[in-house]
């Protein structure tokens, strides 16, 4: 048995360095007819059938390959596609048919020695089908399917639906690996142009591992672009909400506003009518009084001017502070609409922003807060113009008190000139309460006039806000030209993966390149290794992803896409090739001094 696996062993390396020379010399992908391709199925069934236990059945002994390459299916779930074909297949009625049939669909997965890998690791299971010094469970069986996974670089295309599988006999011939010394020499010199083409293989595989890898890393980028960019617009919907709750909330404002300014008017009109009253009640009075009561009289006038004077200056304050609120409403829309455009300015900015936004989020609320502060200022001046109202109510109350006085007085004066003396005693009286509530007005005045001052002083407050906000559009623009800036990356980034993916698609160009470039290595050149350079020979530039290596395939050194951007025949390729800046140069001037 040690002799059977020793020779299995050899024979399946013969095999398989046959088939993976000849289809390298063949140079397209293999179809069932390819002899060499036929003999490496014969010596794998060879084998798998070595130690194979005999199954009694009811015609017979049998031997089945079937048993354990079934196994594979529930060890690995990507083999269930094949077996589940296997079974699909017409024309396949034996399990040496249906085995036959699964080898040839693993190799052209490219999957086989991973498949096998897996069933001899289960050892437990294949002692069901195999004896204990069989090939599947010793060492040797290990060997040949770490030989099996030099098959990978072969492309076959093999017809499983129409071939005979179940009649085939399985003979091999040997004749095809008895080789002179000159075949010696060539497989030598194959051996290394295999080993160069499966370290290029290796190399185009780690490439695409770390183009899948920059993919999903891109793609998780993108994903959290995304939500931050719909938390940004949740964000925006709420503040423009905001933002049209205080516009209602300013327009409530406005209407009160032009309310008591309508009151204000209507009590000054009202005003005016009793002071033009009064006047012509003191004309008609003027003809039937004496010098006495000529005096009461200009005193009494002279007072109820003074009075006119003081409530016309009122007036005026009160319309001066209406101004300014309106002013100060006015500033407030103002500051509300450059918020607002703000606002839409931020749409714009991406994840990097997100921080700025929440910063730009509490500056709001801070002029919220301030806008709440003018609010309640708003509605102490409204509480303050009420109690103005009551005390013109007041004063009209005094009037009338004063009118009905001065009626007493008329009548009173033909009998008792005495009681003129009460009376006036009586109107001083009333003049030094009136004073007292001039005094009262005047202090009320001076607590407008103070609460005016902490007005101007939040507009100056407001107008520095104002200030900060265009420092924060001036982050916002330069945060904005970061993100055209990392946008700019980003599709370059794409652009170089969208090449890099179009230049692995094109995997049999490459192959090609890599062959010349091995023959330029058998004549003399030194084929520099990947991992020894980090830049470029000539700009000194640093490879990356978007910057990729090129070896030049006259001096073998290592050069970026723009310094290697050139392509001619050499001798020892007659197809033209990449050649580096320096030697497309060179060359160029041996063409021209030696025409021939």
């Amino acid at each position: 048995m040690a002799m059977e696996r020793a020779n299995l062993l050899n024979m399946a390396k013969l095999s398989i360095k046959g088939l993976i020379e000849s289809a390298l010399s063949f140079g397209r992908t293999l179809d069932s007819d390819y002899p060499p391709l036929q003999q490496f199925f014969v010596v794998m069934e060879h084998c798998l059938k070595h130690g194979l236990r005999v199954k009694k059945s009811f015609l017979g002994f049998n031997k089945s390959l079937w048993g354990p390459l079934e196994l594979v299916e529930k060890l690995c779930p990507e083999a269930a596609e094949i077996s589940a074909s296997v079974r699909d297949l017409p024309g396949l009625k034996t399990p040496l048919g249906r085995a036959r049939a699964w080898l040839r669909l693993a190799l052209m997965q490219k999957r086989l020695a991973d498949y096998l890998r897996l069933l001899i690791t289960r050892k437990d299971l294949l002692s069901d089908f195999y004896e204990h010094s069989a090939l599947m469970l010793e060492e040797e069986g290990a060997v040949i399917v770490g030989l099996l996974v030099g098959l990978n670089v072969i492309d076959a295309n093999l017809c499983v639906k129409g071939e005979d599988l179940d009649s085939q006999v399985g003979v091999i011939d040997f004749s095809m690996y008895l080789k002179n010394d000159i075949d010696d020499y060539r497989s030598e010199e194959r051996n290394s142009q295999i080993a160069s083409i499966l370290d290029q293989k290796n190399y185009v595989e780690e490439l695409n591992r770390q183009l899948n890898s920059t993919v999903h890393g891109l793609q998780g980028r993108v994903d959290s672009l995304e939500k931050s960019n719909s938390k940004l617009i949740e964000e925006l919907a709420i503040a423009k909400n905001n933002i049209i709750k205080l516009q209602e909330e300013n327009q409530q404002l406005r209407g009160e506003n032009s309310l008591i300014l309508l009151k204000t008017q209507q009590h000054l009109e009202v005003t005016q009518g009793d002071v033009s009253v009064e006047r012509d009640t003191y004309k008609q009075s003027r003809q039937g009084l004496d010098e006495m009561y000529n005096e009461a009289r200009r005193q009494l006038k002279e007072d109820v001017e003074n009075e006119l004077v003081v409530q016309v200056s009122m007036k005026q304050e009160m319309e001066l502070a209406m101004k300014l609120l309106e002013k100060d409403i006015h500033e407030k829309q103002d500051t509300l609409i450059g918020l607002r455009h703000q606002l839409d300015e931020v749409k714009a900015i991406n994840v990097e922003m997100y921080q700025k936004m929440q910063s730009s989020d509490e500056e709001m609320k801070k002029k919220n807060d301030m806008i709440t502060r003018l609010e309640e200022k708003t509605n102490q001046i409204t509480a303050t113009m009420k109690q103005l109202e009551q005390r013109l109510q007041e004063a009209e109350k005094h009037r009338t008190s004063a009118e009905e006085g001065t009626r007493r007085f008329k009548l009173d004066f033909a009998n008792k000139a005495d009681s003129l003396q009460r009376q006036i005693e009586q109107r001083e009286k009333q003049l030094q309460q009136l004073e007292m509530d001039l005094k009262i007005e005047r202090e009320w005045r001076q607590t407008l006039q103070n609460d005016l001052d902490r007005e101007q002083d939040a507009v100056a407050q407001l107008s520095t806000e104002a200030l900060q906000i265009n420092g924060l559009k001036k982050e916002f623009h330069r945060l904005q030209d970061e993100n055209i800036q990392l946008k700019s990356i980003c599709e370059d980034q794409e652009q170089a993966l969208g090449e890099l993916g179009s230049k692995l698609s094109e995997s049999k160009m490459k192959i090609e390149d890599i062959k010349e470039a091995n023959k330029a290595l058998q004549g003399g050149q030194v084929w520099l290794k990947d991992k020894e350079a980090t830049h470029c020979k000539l700009c000194e530039k640093e490879f990356s992803i978007s910057r990729r290596k090129h070896h030049c395939r006259n001096c073998g050194e290592i050069f970026c896409n723009s310094c290697s951007d050139n392509e001619l025949p050499l001798p020892v390729s007659p197809k033209p090739v990449r050649v580096c800046d320096t030697c497309h140069a060179l060359l160029l001037q041996r063409c021209s001094s030696n025409p021939t």
